[in-house]
């Protein structure tokens, strides 16, 4: 039998703001994109893939990200 090797993933969590003034909090976003002289300017691309799948998903779609930062723990 084979057994499953455990992968381990570091989020880093992120609050995002709307145009609209809604906001949403604890948006995961993998460690492995962030960094480098981007810094956590990925963060927002895959926020806006991860709304696309939801909107999807739910029929309503988001609407434009004005701010995203990361969570202060």
């Amino acid at each position: 039998m084979a057994m499953k090797r455990r992968t381990e993933s570091t989020f880093v969590l992120f609050d995002v703001t709307y145009e609209d003034g809604t906001q949403t909090s604890n948006r995961k976003v993998l460690t492995s994109v962030l960094g480098g002289l981007d810094g956590d300017e990925p963060a927002k691309a895959v926020i806006e893939a991860q709304d696309r799948e939801i909107g999807l998903a739910s029929g309503r779609p988001r609407g434009e990200i004005k701010s995203v930062s990361r969570k202060r723990v």
